[in-house]
Order: structure tokens, then C-alpha cells, then sequence
């Protein structure tokens, strides 16, 4: 019997995907437990629906990944930051800095952990790699100043 699994079910798949299983095994553990749908015309049809709309979700979520990128890549960002004699920081620049800069002057919303970049702990000029989603990045400079 074909099913369509509504969640995770160990050693036959996760959910959403449609699977074969015994006639007793769905009657009996699967369908009990709403863990299973019969694959019928109208599950069939809506398993499809979700499956494009999820790869639509997915399509307008890279371009607009690659929007930003675009207006980011090879930008500068400049960081401000206290220092100390011989232009030595208190603390170090983080990527939680980086991302409230190019949120205030760029407008786009980064998470800091898709941020790399070095320790910075002195006034100049760091490259920083952005990590959008599905593969796409941009570089950008971070001007620490004061």
C-alpha cells in the first residue's frame, strides 16, 4: 500500500514523502497514530501542490538572496569602534556590528552567523565573506574607524 508519511517515521522515511508499506502495517501502526495518509487521488494531489509551492518559496527566496548580494558585493561598511593609545580596540569588532551596519546603511537584513570573517582588533580594512541562502555569498570590506 502507498502512503503519504505526516511525519518522521524511523526506517521508512520522513515526512511528506511517499512510501510503500504492508497492507497491516498501515492499517494497524500508521493510521492509528496519524502517523500516514492513504496515497489517494486527493492526497496525491496535495502532496504535488506543497511540493511547488515549496520549490516556489525556495525559487523567490534565492533571487531576492541574490538582490542583496548584488548590492552588497564589494561594498564598504563602516564600523565604529573606541580604541585605545597605538589605535588598539577595547574589545574586538564582531559580526553582530557588521550585521547592525549593513542593516542601518544598506537596509538588508543579515543574520550574524552567516558572517565570516577575522578577528578584528585594530582600526583599517577587513575583507568579510556574506553567506546568503543556497550557495549564494558576497564580499564585502569592513572599514573599522573611529
Amino acid at each position: 500500500m502507498k502512503v503519504i508519511l505526516k511525519q518522521d517515521v524511523k526506517g521508512q522515511g520522513k515526512a511528506g514523502e511517499l512510501v510503500q508499506v504492508s497492507d497491516g502495517y498501515a492499517r494497524n501502526f500508521l493510521f492509528p497514530r496519524g502517523l500516514a495518509v492513504e496515497a489517494d487521488a486527493q492526497a496525491m494531489n496535495d502532496l504535488k501542490n506543497k511540493e511547488a509551492a515549496k520549490q516556489h518559496h525556495l525559487a523567490v527566496e534565492k533571487q531576492e538572496a541574490e538582490a542583496a548580494a548584488a548590492t552588497l558585493s564589494g561594498q564598504p561598511v563602516k564600523v565604529k569602534a573606541r580604541a585605545g593609545q597605538g589605535g588598539k580596540l577595547f574589545g574586538s569588532v564582531t559580526t553582530k556590528e557588521v550585521a547592525e551596519a549593513i542593516k542601518a546603511e544598506f537596509n538588508i537584513t543579515i543574520d550574524k552567523r552567516k558572517i565570516s570573517m577575522n578577528d578584528v582588533k585594530a582600526f583599517g580594512s577587513y575583507e568579510a565573506e556574506l553567506k546568503f541562502t543556497q550557495g549564494v555569498t558576497a564580499k564585502i570590506t569592513v572599514v573599522v574607524c573611529e
